[in-house]
Order: structure tokens, then C-alpha cells, then sequence
């Protein structure tokens, strides 16, 4: 069933076209995405569709009964009710319905009612009639309903009872504003980047949470993972037109590059066909004994419908990250650090990490744990409280805090840059600023106006500029669009130095890290590997610890229905005194690696043996083979203290 259709939709800012000859459909569980650069038309096309905007020319067709719920970017609540109470807004006719099925249960045991049967058997067909509606509608399950809801979206920690939605941030009302709409269960979902304000725990259980939603859903997002997981349609918006392509985000990539090489050929092959005729007649049409041929030729030319040449990809910001000099091979070490705001308690403590040259590494966890004051720690933005970091020699540290993109000065793109490297000619500058989508009077824009976007290329420009070798980034890809990510990846593919970086884009972290420190609150767990690798050895220790915790309640179970007797307890003794000698073996190992790894790495900064490239080579693998080793070993042991 089609829930919605635009056809030839037009709009326009002033005289500036946004959209033009728009055609949409949608039909009812359709999963789509709408993709295109930042500044193409999307959000504004979600306004029109969600009756939030003007158009001015074209028609929407929705039947009358189709509901739609839209959530505008960080389009929080706002609200003095308790967050409970905002949530039960949603289900005020069925608390109404509720009502009434009360009143007509004490109206059955009224001895009048009772006493007069053709009224009574009425009340009892109304009773079965409204009772099976507030069945249908969740009126049995909907205080659960709001429970799991606020579950998936991290409200947990909070009394729902007692805290009022206006003591919340900005980025948690925007999240309980998508937790009320998803309760609302529209016929047809609008959410202009819903992932915004979500951790990756949150940003999993969004996906499946949408992968079983029973309506359809029409999205906006530039978490590419999140859209290969739950769209099947996509939409794309460039140049003011629209196309649409089947399949998911990575899908919709590949159709679009093999439309663009198939409509090239096309375009090419009529290109070489209406050359060869024009040469022919030229040639041929003086001449008596083949005008005729020549002015068939030119019949045939004027009829032909011409091909237009296939447009290419919209201009991308092109950069890449240098640096200056190369830093040590140890860049970083943490040793028992704790970091907080003033005399309060730490934010993070327990602290330890050792980070090599060369190293990718990102830093993920829960919202609010303390990655961002973690990376402030470290560019020193935030005193320790206990502990120290040592820096490697010749580290030189670029920063970009996620807070960057809200650049607030007044002065000129031009500017903002240029008074940071004084010794650069204007032509310098204004090239650096192209690469990054800044062009002719762009540049003499006011940095205060420029939109989220815009301020983070700015930034990411003023980061390239300073050549460091050991990037900190605090969510580099918000405000970017799905091409300014995938340029920005590529950069730091090729980057030379050492990444330590937060994202909850976790396509991006996929791409670039090489290992994964997890932040909880008891310290820092490193995974070698990207985000795949780390979700599924996680889901590899939880089902060991489920195990472990099973074993021991069983052992329990035993222990209490039978006592042990002398030999079943000399027994345990023994397999615990072999569990004992055997950690303190692997420790004893763990200890021996590690020293012949830092042993190795230490060789391998030597310039002779740097200069010998099969020693070199000789060395590596052994590294290698004892970094295996040391994973297999750390495995073991933390098998090993599970069964304690």
C-alpha cells in the first residue's frame, strides 16, 4: 500500500532552486534512505514532507488516514514533566479507554444494572468491544513498552518518576524526543540524523529496534553503517533532482558507480558515431555522385536523439595529513592516571596504555564516561588528579575538539587561517581553503555564519596546517557529509604519524583503527583489531563469563545438595593449587615476551639494523609471532581467573 507520493515537487529559496521536479513513493514497511551533501535539500525536503514547510510548486499525496512523525535535527523536548509522565503523554487515549472500562466494571455490579437484563447485556457487548480495542492498541503493555524504550536509549541511570526532562542536556531531550515518537508508532517514521547524541550501544539497539518497526521509515543520516543495517531504498539529492536506487547504502555506491561508467560509454559511443557522420559529410556533401548519401546522413544526425554527457561526482574537499619530523617509537604512556574537574571526585581513573608509533587506535565507550575529558587530559586542557603521561620524543600533537565546529569568531574564512600562519602568501592560503571546499568569496565569509559543516572543514584545515605527528580527535566526522568522511578517512589511511581518536561512527572506525581501547569506568581495555573484531571478541567474553558464572552456580548447587568428601576436596585442592602455579607461570611469560618485545622494538630504532632490510624483516616477524604469542597467553590467563 502506497502511504506516500511527491510528484514534480519544486522549491525555492528567494531565486535559488533547492528542489526541483521532486517524485518520491513510499509505501508502508519501505526502509529509505535520502542521501546527498550537506546543503542539497534534505532536511528541506523532510519539512515539505512532513508539513513543516512551503513548496512551491508540485503535490504530496498521502491518504487521509496515514500518520507521519517527524524528529528535525536535535529537535530536543521541552517539557516540565517528569520524564515518565512526557513518555504516558503518548498513550493518553488509552489511559482514557482505561477509564472508561472501569466506570463499566462498577456499573456491572450495580444491583439497578443488574436488575434490568437488555441493559446489561449492552454493557457487556460494549465491555468486549472497548476492552478487545485497548487490547489492540497495547493498552496491556505499553507502561512496558516505555520502560524498554527508555532501556535502549541509555535512560536507565535516571528515576523516571523524578527527573524532570528540562534538568536534561540538549543531547539527551533530543534522544527522549526520538523515544517518545518511536512510542507514537507512526504509519510513516521521518528522522532527519537520528544517530546524533548516541553511543554505539545505544546506536546497535536503534538498528534493530528499526529493523522490526512495523511502519515505514524515511531517513537522513551519515552514519553509513547505521544506514547499510536498516535501509533497503535509497534516495539520492544532487544537483536540485532526485534518483532513486535499490538496496542498501554500500548498494546504492556500487549501482551509482556502474550507472555512471555505463551512461559514460553510452555517451562516448554516440559522441564517436555523430563525429564519424559529420566527417562524412563534410567530405561528401559537394560532390554530385554522394550528395544524396551526405544529406541522408545529415537527416539521420538531425534526428538522433543526443545523449548528455553523464554527470560526475560534485566537487570534493581534497587534503591529506604530513608531518613535520617523525616522533619516537614510544608516543604516548599513561601510568595510574585519574582525571577530574577540580577537587571532585575523578571522572576516569586506573588509567594505563602504552601507544607505539604507527599506532590507530580508538577510544570507545558508553556516553559520559570520560573519553573527551580523556583526550583533554592529554592535551593538557585538564590537570591530572593522579598519575602522569610521558611523552615520546619529537611528539608533536594536533588536536580537534568535536567543539571546534562551533567556531563562534567574526572573522573572515580568509583569515581565521591566514593570522595563524602569517609567513604564507595569500595564494597559499586560498589553496589550502579550496581543498577544503572554500572558494572565491567563500573565503571572505565571517566564520560565525558558516554552518556546522563549514566549521568543521575549517577546522580539519587548521589541523592539516599544523603538520603534528600524533593526532587526538574528538569526533572528527560530525556535521561532515558522507563524502567529506570518506575523503577525510582516506587522508588518515595515508596519514604517517599515530591516531588516537573518539567516533561513534563505527564504518570510520572500521576503516581506520587498528586497535580499540574500551573505557569503562574501572580503567581501559585494548582490543587488536578494528570494530567488528572488538564487538564479537566482546560478545566471545561475555559468553565465557555467562559459562563461568554457570559452572560456578552449578558448582554451588553441588556443593550445597552433597558435601564433598576427603578425596573430592583433596581433589579441588589440587586442580586450584595447578590453577595457581599455572597463572603464575603465564605471568611469569607474559613478563619474559613483553621485555624481548620492547627488546626488539628498541633494535629496530637502530639505524644499522635499520639499514639491513633482512634483519630487519627477520626481526618483525619475530614481533610478530611473539605478540601472538602474548594474545594467547592473556586469553588463557583471564580464562584462568574466571574459574577461580
Amino acid at each position: 500500500m502506497i502511504i506516500l507520493q511527491v510528484n514534480q515537487l519544486s522549491k525555492y529559496f528567494g531565486a535559488e532552486l533547492i528542489l526541483s521536479n521532486i517524485k518520491l513513493e513510499i509505501q508502508s514497511k519501505d526502509r529509505v534512505a535520502l542521501v546527498g551533501r550537506n546543503g542539497a535539500g534534505k532536511s528541506t525536503l523532510l519539512k515539505i514532507i512532513a508539513g513543516e514547510m512551503s513548496y512551491d510548486s508540485g503535490e504530496i499525496i498521502k491518504p487521509k488516514d496515514v500518520t507521519v512523525g517527524y524528529l528535525a535535527q536535535d529537535s530536543g523536548l521541552h517539557s516540565t514533566l517528569s520524564i515518565w509522565d512526557e513518555m504516558m503523554t503518548v498513550f493518553a487515549p488509552l489511559k482514557t479507554m482505561e477509564k472508561e472500562l472501569r466506570m463499566m466494571e462498577l456499573q456491572m455490579g450495580d444491583p439497578n444494572m443488574l436488575a434490568d437484563p437488555q441493559r446489561y447485556e449492552k454493557l457487556l457487548k460494549d465491555y468486549d468491544t472497548l476492552q478487545e480495542r485497548f487490547k489492540e492498541q497495547g493498552g496491556y503493555q505499553y507502561e512496558a513498552d516505555i520502560r524498554s524504550v527508555l532501556h535502549g536509549l541509555n535512560f536507565s541511570e535516571y528515576d523516571y518518576t523524578t527527573t524532570s526532562v528540562q534538568s536534561l542536556s540538549g543531547g539527551q531531550r533530543t534522544r527522549l524526543a526520538l523515544g517518545k515518537l518511536l512510542l507514537m508508532k507512526p504509519d510513516l517514521l521521518i528522522l532527519d540524523e537520528p544517530t546524533n547524541h548516541l553511543d554505539l550501544e545505544t546506536l546497535t539497539w536503534l538498528e534493530q529496534y528499526l529493523q522490526t518497526y512495523p511502519g515505514a521509515i524515511l531517513i537522513v543520516s551519515h552514519d553509513r553503517y547505521f544506514l547499510d543495517k536498516v535501509v533497503t531504498q535509497v534516495y539520492e539529492l544532487s544537483r536540485t533532482t532526485i534518483k532513486k536506487y535499490i538496496g542498501n547504502y554500500s548498494r546504492y555506491l556500487q549501482q551509482k558507480a556502474d550507472d555512471y561508467e555505463r551512461e559514460l560509454k553510452l555517451y562516448e559511443k554516440q559522441q564517436e558515431e555523430i563525429a564519424k557522420l559529420k566527417d562524412f559529410i563534410q567530405r561528401n556533401i559537394a560532390r554530385a555522385s554522394t550528395t544524396k548519401r551526405a544529406q541522408s546522413r545529415r537527416k539521420q544526425l538531425e534526428k538522433m536523439e543526443r545523449i548528455d554527457k553523464p554527470n560526475g561526482d560534485e566537487k570534493s574537499a581534497s587534503f591529506s595529513f604530513d608531518i613535520e619530523r617523525q616522533s619516537g617509537n614510544e608516543v604516548l604512556t599513561a601510568e595510574e592516571v585519574s582525571v577530574g574537574y577540580h577537587d571532585e571526585k575523578p571522572v576516569i581513573h586506573n588509567i594505563h596504555f602504552r601507544i607505539t608509533r604507527g599506532d590507530s587506535i580508538a577510544l570507545v565507550g558508553p556516553n559520559g564516561i570520560g573519553k573527551s575529558t580523556l583526550l583533554k587530559a592529554i592535551v593538557q586542557k585538564i590537570p591530572l588528579q593522579r598519575g602522569e603521561f610521558r611523552y615520546g620524543s619529537n611528539v608533536k600533537i594536533g588536536y580537534y575538539d568535536q567543539n571546534q565546529a562551533n567556531l563562534s569568531s567574526n572573522k573572515r574564512v580568509l583569515d581565521e587561517l591566514w593570522d595563524e600562519y602569517p609567513s604564507k602568501t595569500e595564494k597559499e592560503i586560498r589553496t589550502v581553503l579550496g581543498n577544503f571546499l572554500f572558494s572565491g568569496d567563500d573565503v571572505l565569509k565571517p566564520v560565525s555564519a558558516l554552518s556546522g559543516g563549514e566549521k568543521a572543514r575549517l577546522a580539519l584545515a587548521k589541523l592539516m596546517m599544523q603538520k603534528a605527528n600524533f593526532l587526538i580527535l574528538d569526533e572528527p566526522t560530525n556535521h561532515l557529509d558522507l563524502d567529506s568522511k570518506e575523503v577525510l578517512e582516506n587522508a588518515l589511511i595515508d596519514y604517517p604519524g599515530t591516531i588516537l581518536f573518539v567516533s561513534h561512527d563505527r564504518y570510520f572506525i572500521n576503516r581506520i583503527a587498528t586497535k580499540i581501547y574500551e573505557l569503562t569506568k574501572d580503567g581501559i581495555t585494548e582490543y587488536l583489531g578494528d570494530y567488528d573484531y572488538y564487538i564479537t571478541k566482546k560478545a566471545e567474553m561475555l559468553e565465557l563469563e555467562r559459562l563461568a558464572s554457570e559452572e560456578k552456580a552449578t558448582r554451588r548447587k553441588d556443593e550445597s545438595a552433597n558435601k564433598p568428601n576427603y578425596e573430592q576436596e583433596k581433589e579441588a585442592k589440587k586442580l586450584e593449587r595447578q590453577r595457581k602455579r599455572r597463572i603464575e607461570e603465564i605471568e611469569n611469560e607474559i613478563s619474559e615476551i613483553e621485555q624481548q618485545i620492547a627488546h626488539i622494538d628498541q633494535q629496530l630504532c637502530d639505524p644499522d639494523i635499520y639499514q639491513n632490510h633482512e634483519k630487519v624483516q627477520q626481526l618483525t616477524k619475530e614481533n610478530e609471532t611473539m605478540k601472538e604469542k602474548l594474545e594467547q597467553l592473556m586469553e588463557e590467563w583471564e580464562a584462568l581467573h574466571t574459574l577461580q
